[in-house]
């Protein structure tokens, strides 16, 4: 179980092909479970079930009960991240070798990430070689929009997980098969808290922001905004529309993080994307030299 927000490993996560619409389970059974029995000090006994991992099977309160029982201390946050970043640093060996340029965009859900990334596939079709890891909990509908925009994807779907981890985008670059020298665009599943929190070997984490919600996410959420190389502020062409102080937003957004990358586009007007483009274009060439 994530400690983080109480999402199940043991989920049914599953990785599908829209070409193919060929779907592969992804397992995350860890040990045979076995169970365990515990009696306090005042005779209550306590009987439960757990795998040898079994920080990822237990709640806080749980996690609580055996530090005390055991009179240890239990950091089930360090223990899945730990195993979280080691993948991710083999993913990102796996980026650098083959000179791949790897981003993971996160946004609450409706912040428009998909609208942009088939804007911005479809724009640099000729210039970008862009494949895509789409995350949902359930459904293949962004891939599809992805598909056919003619770029190569692969969809990721968590079950009831929040969020992408490495072993995930492990799996994912193994059907996926991006070519040297590319972009790898990988859509979290819609979320400001837990996405934050992993690392999946990506080159940096952008974070998508639409103006249809408030200026103050940065201080609501700042860990989000804190782990993010670059902001961007989506939906600028409904500001006529909306209460949205853009100033207070970017202010915000500084507040948290000073070295943040801000970029304001609209996906339907055009506006502000030849900035936007302009960065990617130079990220790929860079990693290239």
């Amino acid at each position: 179980m994530c400690v983080t927000c109480g999402c199940s490993d043991d989920n049914n996560t599953k990785i599908v092909n829209p070409d193919t619409d060929l779907e592969t389970e992804v397992n995350h059974n860890h040990d045979t479970p076995h169970h365990h029995t515990h009696t306090l000090a005042d005779g209550t006994i306590i009987t439960h079930t757990h795998n040898q991992e079994y920080s990822h099977q237990h709640s806080h309160e749980t996690a609580k009960l055996h530090a005390n029982i055991h009179r240890t201390t239990i950091s089930l946050e360090q223990d899945i991240l730990a195993k979280n970043d080691l993948v991710a640093a083999q993913n990102r060996g796996w980026f650098k070798g083959r000179n791949i340029v790897a981003l993971n965009l996160m946004s609450s859900p409706g912040a428009g990430k998909t609208t942009l990334l088939t804007r911005t596939i479809h724009d640099l079709n000729n210039q970008l070689s862009i494949s895509v890891i789409e995350g949902d909990q359930e459904t293949i509908n962004d891939a599809q929009k992805i598909q056919e925009t003619g770029c190569k994807v692969v969809q990721i779907n968590t079950g009831t997980g929040c969020h992408l981890d490495a072993s995930m985008i492990e799996r994912g670059l193994e059907k996926l098969n991006p070519p040297l020298n590319s972009l790898v665009m990988i859509e979290n599943v819609g979320n400001l808290v837990c996405p934050a929190l992993f690392d999946l070997g990506e080159n940096l984490k952008v974070v998508i922001l639409s103006v249809t919600e408030g200026e103050d996410k940065p201080i609501k959420y700042p860990h989000m905004f804190r782990a993010s190389g670059v902001m961007i502020l989506t939906k600028i062409d409904l500001l006529p529309y909306v209460q949205f102080d853009v100033q207070k937003c970017m202010e915000y957004a500084q507040q948290v993080n000073p070295d943040i990358k801000i970029f304001q586009v609209s996906a339907q007007t055009g506006s502000g994307l030849d900035s936007w483009y302009e960065w990617l274009s130079y990220q790929v060439i860079s990693s290239s030299k």
